[in-house]
């Protein structure tokens, strides 16, 4: 019996030396924190009452932000579901890891230098659950615990006793699922992506916003305001190129508008339905945190909160993503560190979707790759005053394919001025169909196009010029 014992504790010695090493060396995950990170699809930056919407219901996300961080001013480098989630996986912009529409796949290599298969390679235990969004081949064997979704998904499965549940809340049950099951030697990370708020394509009801009936008396007697720029003249302002192509296909940002949000009972129909998809991922993220506390976890796991991209609606005549609009291209980014009581609340900075993987492999104490262009937010969250980004290069290289138009897009986002180029063909500098210039502290809803103001055409030529060094410099 002795001797069994003996040998018993020496297994688990080594069994216990093995899980603190990994291929390229010693690794302690003694006292490593857990990740989860949460990312919405098509929520823009003011959607939740701790960014300043009075409408909102989101107990659950402001109490987030209440003890963690609160980013400001976080931003996409491309407004689309697939290069946004490629960027996120890698830390690089389009120009670098070279997804630009829905059928390219990340190479092996790449897969291998994201952030959840860099952390699985240094000892944690990795899980992923909902709408993947790169490609078509999913990368189910680069993680421990796989429940993602090729395409945009549905709203609405059958569990495993035959009864309806909404997608959401299949999401919350699998992420305890994940926690429950995991192998709780290791330290772990899940990814958890939510369709929620993102339309149902091909679907009548709600405008194609399917919320959990649970909510259908939420928002009941709200009657949403139009937004500043709703009115006609803020779409016919754009030229006549940028509104159809030469086959005269109309933008479709606009055939969307039509669809969601061109009349009365439309609008407010599309804006219940949303407001209420918003708020059932606020309930998922509620019952997460109380799950995480009931298991003793919730003083060591890390929170990161935020979506892939914005979403226009109604502004400027519009529906969707894509163009370089503040509704499009800034999004809410929350991270709560448990670890970090004196962590910053509010951060003024401008933070890209490009910074979350090497923030996550800092908290990690695994290696940046080299490749990865974004810059770890660990500074910011510490309350560092040190000098970060002054500006940076916006891209959008997808057009909509063969049955829908989206002038492409490159520009120069700073806090101050914004410009955006608008284009078809390969090239930027060629087939250009209409620039912006937008002083954003005074016009945040950009309204007033100042690209032929005589006196701003200095600014206009020196963003020019820095667009073609980003274009050079990123790839």
């Amino acid at each position: 019996m002795k001797k069994a014992w003996v040998i018993c504790c020496i297994v688990l010695a080594v069994a216990n030396w093995h899980c603190r090493r990994s291929p390229d060396g010693e690794v302690n995950l003694a006292g490593k924190p857990n990740i989860i990170f949460l990312l919405a699809d098509d929520m823009r930056f003011d959607a939740l009452g701790c960014t300043g919407n009075k409408y909102a219901i989101t107990p659950n996300i402001d109490a987030l932000a209440a003890q963690g961080t609160n980013f400001k001013n976080s931003y996409v480098t491309s407004a689309i579901c697939c290069v946004s989630r490629a960027s996120l996986f890698t830390g690089q912009y389009a120009k670098r890891h070279g997804i630009t529409d829905f059928d390219k796949d990340l190479p092996v290599e790449a897969l291998q230098n994201t952030y959840p298969s860099l952390l699985r390679k240094n000892g944690y235990y990795t899980g992923f659950i909902g709408k993947y969004g790169v490609g078509t081949n999913l990368p189910s064997w680069t993680f421990d615990y796989w429940k993602g979704y090729p395409g945009h998904g549905v709203y609405f499965y059958k569990d495993a006793a035959g009864n309806t549940v909404h997608e959401s809340t299949l999401m919350g049950e699998q992420a305890q699922e994940f926690i429950k099951n995991r192998d709780k030697s290791k330290p772990f990370c899940l990814s958890i992506s939510f369709k929620a708020p993102h339309s149902e394509d091909g679907v009548t009801e709600n405008n194609g916003f399917r919320p959990d009936p649970y909510f259908n008396s939420w928002y009941t007697n709200i009657q949403f305001p139009y937004p500043d720029s709703y009115e006609e003249k803020f779409y016919t302002c754009f030229p006549a190129r940028w509104r159809k192509n030469e086959q005269n296909v109309q933008n479709e940002g606009r055939v969307r508008w039509n669809m969601r949000f061109s009349t009365a009972d439309k609008f407010q129909t599309t804006y219940h339905a949303i407001y209420r998809l918003v708020s059932g991922v606020d309930k998922v993220i509620g019952e997460l945190r109380d799950y995480l506390r009931a298991n003793k976890l919730d003083q060591n796991t890390i929170l990161v909160f935020t979506s892939d991209n914005g979403y226009y609606m109604g502004e400027h005549g519009l529906e969707g993503k894509w163009f370089g609009h503040e509704e499009s291209i800034r999004v809410p980014l929350i991270i709560y560190d448990p670890r970090m009581p004196q962590q910053q609340k509010i951060v003024e900075q401008m933070v890209l979707n490009i910074d979350l993987a090497p923030t996550i492999l800092t908290w990690a104490d695994v290696s940046v790759p080299n490749k990865m262009q974004g810059e770890s937010l660990q500074p910011l969250l510490s309350g560092s005053t040190a000098k970060w980004r002054e500006d940076f290069f916006y891209e959008h290289p997808y057009d909509g394919g063969p049955s829908a138009y989206i002038p492409k897009s490159v520009g120069l986002v700073s806090p101050t001025w914004k410009y955006m180029r608008y284009y078809n063909g390969n090239n930027s500098g060629k087939g250009v169909i209409y620039e912006e210039l937008f002083d954003v502290p005074s016009d945040p809803h950009e309204k007033k196009n100042r690209i032929n103001e005589a006196e701003q055409q200095s600014l206009i030529k020196m963003y020019r010029w820095k667009v073609g060094q980003y274009e050079k410099q990123l790839r």
